[in-house]
């Protein structure tokens, strides 16, 4: 056998649950859990209250106990057993149960919002819950797969606790009920869709692992019933699947727009004609679109194309951007303009700072290589007196027949009377090492 089949069959001995799993015993506990009576409608209203208290007040750890206590659960898991062993009477019920548990929810909910002193000015829990991204598809899907699993294992562990957090099925009613006790649409529509995510996900998980693990299908008496019954439940689960899909995809692409937009704004908030972009808005209600606004000087029809130009490079379409001139924007606090200002400011400090540094060592270079002609004077007077006059350039020169240039200091000198050869040559190497300069072209002419 070789390594990689040992690996293989080690990774197979390890993944496998045959031996961990009851799916009868499954089966019992999901159908015991999905009836709603008793104590059941008492501890969910309890519950509701809670996670309204919670959503009302920011307090995560409330919010989350009230996960804890919440029997929402069942009848979901109770939907996607029934899809997978075709029964119908379990269907049935787990819909009937759970649209009993939504109704009770939002009525709790709806009247704990209405009589509730506290208003928050910034309701951030509550505003979490009304905006589903593809993270929420996520973790519905895998919390569900987690929780079905969690029902199948012989020895149960706290897997169902954490399930009931992470896929958070009470917040968004709670927000729902705030919603309409608030008369915001928004809020409801924007929660119920969040909600019912969930639902939809955590059932598609659950119908997946009951096909996948063999839960004995119902008997049916009748052929005839069967095949209806097995055409009903195949209508359902394309019904569940086909919407979980498209809201998959959508979220996926808007996750990606938002993304885009963000990178996109980062990357131009400053703009060629003094203006900047102060803020934005992303709207994905029929397609995904944007509204920036912009202040400082006004855009030119150039302004504007450019600007669109470089959102194409983001992926993102020129019908899709919608540009507001204005100094402020509904919605957008002073202090966000205030902002806008600070980031255009020390954006645009940070470009001369820069452009400073850049002057300044250029500065430092030419000064480096500026010719001291006075102290250099003095000194060639001083070892020859003959020397009354000196004239010191930097040039080139170029050779005609090759057109080769070498770079060069032109020196010109004017003398009383004449250098003797051995003092042009130590005047000229004396120059190459004072001037740093290999090519010294020495010029005499008398006076």
């Amino acid at each position: 056998m070789s390594i990689f089949s040992r690996i293989w069959h080690q990774i197979k001995t390890i993944a496998n649950i045959s031996d961990h799993i009851d799916t009868m015993a499954a089966e019992r506990l999901i159908r015991s859990n999905i009836h709603f009576r008793g104590p059941n409608v008492w501890i969910l209203a309890f519950s509701i209250i809670i996670a309204s208290v919670g959503l009302n007040v920011n307090s995560i750890p409330v919010i989350i106990g009230a996960m804890l206590i919440s029997p929402l659960m069942g009848p979901i898991f109770g939907v996607g057993l029934g899809l997978g062993i075709y029964d119908l009477t379990l269907l049935k019920d787990s819909l009937k149960n759970l649209l009993v548990m939504v109704l009770i929810s939002l009525i709790a909910s709806f009247l704990y919002f209405l009589i509730t002193p506290l208003n928050l000015s910034n309701p951030t829990e509550l505003l979490a819950r009304t905006n589903p991204t593809i993270y929420d598809v996520l973790i519905a899907l895998f919390g569900g797969f987690a929780g079905i699993f969690e029902q199948c294992r012989k020895d149960k562990g706290t897997v169902f606790s954490g399930v009931a957090i992470a896929t958070a099925l009470m917040p968004p009613l709670c927000t729902a009920g705030y919603g309409l006790a608030s008369g915001s649409i928004l809020y409801f529509l924007g929660a119920l869709y969040l909600f019912f995510i969930n639902c939809i996900f955590i059932t598609l998980a659950t119908y997946i692992t009951v096909k996948y693990l063999h839960f004995t299908n119902i008997e049916f008496a009748e052929a005839k019933t069967m095949k209806r019954s097995k055409t009903i439940i195949t209508i359902v689960v394309l019904v569940v699947m086909a919407p979980s899909i498209w809201s998959a995809i959508s979220m996926i692409k808007e996750n990606n727009f938002d993304k885009s937009i963000s990178e996109f704004v980062s990357n131009n908030r400053t703009l060629p004609s003094k203006a900047f972009i102060y803020d934005y808005r992303i709207s994905h209600h029929k397609g995904s679109k944007v509204e920036i606004f912009i202040s400082g000087e006004p855009l030119s029809s150039t302004d504007r194309s450019n600007l669109l130009e470089a959102a194409k490079k983001y992926g993102i379409k020129g019908d899709q951007i919608s540009i507001n001139e204005r100094i402020t924007a509904e919605g957008t606090s002073e202090s966000e303009i205030i902002k806008g200002i600070y980031e255009r400011s020390d954006s645009e400090i940070s470009k001369r700072d820069t452009e400073i540094s850049n002057l300044k060592k250029t500065i430092r270079e030419l000064r480096q290589e500026e010719i001291p002609y006075i102290q250099i004077a003095k000194e060639v007077s001083n070892q020859y007196p003959a020397v009354k006059e000196i004239s010191i350039a930097k040039g080139a020169e170029v050779k005609t027949g090759e057109f080769t240039r070498t770079d060069a200091v032109f020196v010109m000198i004017k003398t009383e009377g004449e250098l003797t050869a051995q003092e042009r040559l130590r005047l000229t190497n004396w120059l190459k090492i004072r001037l740093n300069f290999d090519k010294i072209i020495l010029y005499e002419d008398k006076i």
